[in-house]
């Protein structure tokens, strides 16, 4: 076998483990919004979505505290050693989450716990993002064609996306005061058995890390990414990206299965058709990676990022104005099987926004780092620090929804995000700081 036929082969398979670590981000990340379903309905939460909402803030906080310390990880250990650990501190995430269900623990006891097991697994997530998107990028050289293998690597994220809020809403079935974290233990076993067996996969498979934008103890570092305003520019566009991605289904989850005059009205098992209909988003961005994967080699990321933050502006207004006495129906898990279901429109128009936000990371990503060579994987960090953002966001969104203000009002936050991403896309993102060496 040649030199170079050894080198693609052990490409491929980096590539395909890459793919399957994005799956794993994506079934950790989003058991959040759903487990939160049975903490609003906890008594001593009272029903308030913005505290629902504090599993997944503290997800996402621990990429603040995680962002950094993962890109200089990456840099000093390696890919492989820094994915194992990440596998590592999700499988603890996930064993705290569990036994934050454990009948003996009332109150306020095992929300906490929940939460502890929350931001742990959101450690573990922010370190295999750091892994994933650079090494993909990298892998496929930089441009149209690394952007397409973080594109082809979301198809992954988004299936998993798609089956974790509706295995977790069809657990539940409808929320009530007596539903506790020990009915979706099913799902945590799951989570545990993938990452022991992932552990197990990758601390045998040979991955290199690759030559492209590579560093070494010798590599001397005159500047760092902050000194590109692409980069700065696009760090941000990460923060509010995050945040409008999470907000929108996470949101409509609470939305379709709150009962009370403000929610939308669905009586019979609204948590397992919340939970359906929220996964169709994550599915409709499953499609939409798949799309994006096979034009990505021939249309830009600014292009396409133009194209949907347009289309995802028009598709919110729209949900925020419409109000929920027009319905239309859905597929939707009813109890006994799946079949259509009434529910508002406005659902089915922030669905459809899963279509434009499919693309957004890996453009983003792709836009912010290109040019920036030996600070790729400094630049890597601080994305994952500044992935907090979907935790802040939808807090802020929960905080409008809890108000008087109601639920559609509340998509005043991701309308603003998406507002700014295409400013971005159209002007924030050339990279006007080509003076700097970055070899």
């Amino acid at each position: 076998m040649t030199n170079n036929q050894t080198k693609n082969n052990g490409n491929i398979l980096a590539i395909v483990t890459m793919m399957f670590l994005y799956a794993m981000i994506a079934f950790v990340t989003n058991l959040a919004a759903p487990i939160g379903m049975v903490m609003k309905n906890d008594p001593e939460v009272g029903g308030s979505n913005f505290l629902a909402m504090m599993g997944n803030f503290m997800n996402f906080l621990a990429y603040f505290f995680m962002g950094i310390p993962a890109g200089k990880m990456l840099t000093k250990v390696g890919y492989k050693k820094t994915a194992l650990v990440g596998i590592g501190l999700g499988f603890v995430g996930v064993l705290v989450q569990f036994i934050s269900g454990i009948e003996a623990l009332e109150g306020y006891s095992d929300n906490v716990i929940y939460l502890l097991g929350a931001f742990i697994s959101g450690l573990s997530v922010c370190l295999l993002n750091t892994v994933v998107n650079p090494m993909l990028n990298l892998l496929g050289g930089g441009g149209k064609r690394g952007n397409q293998l973080n594109m082809i690597g979301g198809t992954f994220n988004s299936l998993a996306g798609t089956l974790t809020p509706i295995l977790v809403g069809g657990l539940i079935g409808t929320v009530t005061k007596e539903t506790d974290f020990v009915d979706i233990n099913l799902v945590l076993y799951i989570a545990m058995a993938v990452f022991a067996a992932a552990f197990i996969v990758l601390a045998f498979v040979p991955i290199k890390d690759p030559e492209i934008g590579k560093v070494t103890s010798e590599t001397k570092f005159e500047h760092s990414p902050w000194n590109f305003r692409h980069f700065v520019l696009g760090a941000i566009g990460i923060f509010i990206y995050v945040g409008v991605e999470v907000g929108i289904p996470g949101t409509l989850l609470y939305y379709l299965s709150d009962q009370s005059d403000k929610g939308a009205g669905l009586l019979e098992n609204a948590a397992a058709v919340a939970g359906v209909v929220a996964g169709t988003y994550w599915l409709l961005m499953l499609v939409g990676r798949i799309v994006g994967g096979a034009i990505a080699g021939k249309v830009s990321s600014k292009a396409m990022m133009i194209c949907v933050t347009a289309v995802g502006m028009l598709l919110i207004l729209g949900a925020m104005l419409i109000g929920k006495e027009h319905t239309t129906v859905m597929p939707a898990f009813t109890g006994s099987g799946f079949s259509m279901t009434t529910v508002p429109a406005s659902a089915l128009l922030l669905v459809l926004c899963g279509l434009c936000t499919s693309v957004m990371w890996s453009c983003v990503f792709n836009l912010a780092t290109e040019g920036l060579g030996k600070y790729t994987a400094a630049a890597s960090g601080i994305f994952m620090m500044m992935v907090v953002g979907g935790g802040v966001l939808p807090l802020i969104q929960n905080a409008i929804a809890d108000s008087a203000a109601g639920y559609m009002i509340s998509y005043i936050v991701p309308l603003l995000g998406l507002a700014y991403l295409c400013f971005y896309s159209m002007f924030g993102c050339k990279n006007v700081n080509k003076d700097i060496p970055v070899e």
